[in-house]
């Protein structure tokens, strides 16, 4: 087992790995305590060796390792690669391209949704992945071989499901549509950490326009923080905490002391005089400058018999071309189609429109009805034409025909 722990062999291991047409990638980390994740090791492949990159060990400098991801000739594959590329994003500075994650191709492939690493690779390979060591301390040392030979295992047959879901897209004439996605995935907006709209992953509690702005100073204060201290943002102090400060507007740490979310003596912490200092900038937004309150648009009359109309025609659609729903199309989405025929939503650009989003269009406007056929729903296309008024008749003539999902 090729374990890496000095630069001069990971400097060899990259070199040799330079003239790939892939690598398959895949970290193990720690996150539970921290702010950041602290990455323990690093998988890495090929079609001909593996390795384990020992990030632990004294003296070992990662950049040899970041050259070959920056070398945009080689295709990174990942599973489930958000997390591997934050890391990559917070040690390095830097987002690998092109990037290939088989949890998403597995969803355009038809492999349901989310389906986790060891679910597709007994589906493609047939091996079974021992899970007993999923929960291992990666930090610490020695790594037992049966660790590594199960961290091993999440690149060497991370091999074939790239290779076998790469010839499936390409047969389906679907590898576009993965591409698409990775823009998203590859995207720095996706890992940058603004604690400006650290508010936006927060629920809307509060519903005034000054007591979100200061929400908003709460949750960019407790982002700093965390950052600062290398804490998970909850150890700071907790989104319940925040929604009541923003409330009651505490004037000083006496007042912040009587709130019943604050934790007992936080209002003597080295912190509470930088919460403080947060509310009274919320305070201080001028009149004109205070965010909107979010309002949701109200729904038409029948919106909610719209939406499950839609979630029919989403199954039907995912399963006539064996696509997962969840990346054809959200709630949320199907909820703003419902309102809205133009609304500014995935299931409406690209090839989910083609795949699904005309159809939904085309449903609400009652070009397209749902039916049976036999036990099965189908889509029917109809034209319904409108014959000259008769007396005492409301006569219709409908053309139907059958619309594939």
């Amino acid at each position: 087992m090729n374990i890496v722990s000095d630069t001069d062999s990971l400097s060899q291991l990259c070199a040799e790995l330079s003239g790939s047409d892939f690598i398959t990638v895949d970290t193990e980390f720690i996150r539970e305590t921290t702010y950041w994740p602290r990455l323990c090791i690093i998988q890495v492949a090929n079609t001909e060796q593996a390795a384990i990159i020992d990030f632990l060990a004294d003296g070992l400098e990662l950049e040899p390792f970041f050259e070959l991801l920056r070398d945009e000739t080689i295709t990174k594959v990942f599973h489930a690669a958000r997390q591997d590329i934050e890391i990559i994003y917070h040690l390095g500075g830097f987002i690998p391209h092109p990037v290939f994650d088989t949890q998403v191709a597995a969803m355009v492939c038809g492999f349901g949704d989310s389906i986790s690493y060891d679910q597709i690779v007994g589906k493609v390979t047939g091996e079974h992945i021992d899970k007993s060591h999923r929960f291992t301390d990666w930090a610490r040392r020695p790594l037992t071989d049966k660790q590594l030979t199960y961290a091993l295992a999440d690149v060497t047959h991370l091999r074939d499901v790239y290779q076998f879901l790469k010839a499936n897209l390409e047969e389906q004439n679907r590898a576009g549509w993965v591409r698409e996605e990775m823009g998203i995935l590859t995207s720095v907006d996706t890992y940058r950490m603004d604690p400006k709209r650290a508010w936006m992953r927060m629920k809307m509690r509060v519903r005034k326009p000054r007591e979100i702005a200061i929400m908003q100073e709460l949750a960019a204060w407790r982002e700093k923080e965390a950052q600062k201290r290398d804490v998970p943002r909850n150890r700071v102090i907790k989104d319940d905490a925040i929604y009541e400060i923003a409330m009651h507007q505490p004037k000083n740490q006496e007042a912040l002391g009587l709130l019943r979310a604050v934790p007992n003596g936080f209002e003597r912490s080295r912190s509470a005089p930088g919460l403080i200092a947060a509310v009274k900038r919320g305070q201080s937004v001028a009149e004109e400058d205070l965010p909107i309150v979010p309002r949701g648009r109200p729904s038409p009359d029948g919106s909610g018999a719209a939406v499950d109309l839609l979630k029919v025609l989403l199954k039907l659609t995912s399963e006539a071309h064996g696509v997962a729903a969840k990346v054809i199309a959200t709630v949320d989405d199907l909820e703003k189609i419902a309102g809205d025929d133009q609304a500014d939503v995935p299931a409406l650009n690209g090839w989910r429109r083609e795949l699904f989003g005309n159809n939904a269009i085309a449903l609400k406007q009652g070009k397209i009805a749902l039916g049976f056929n036999g036990r099965r729903v189908v889509a029917i296309e109809h034209e319904i034409e409108q014959l000259q008024p008769q007396p005492n008749s409301s006569r219709r003539r409908r053309k139907n025909r059958a619309v594939s999902g």
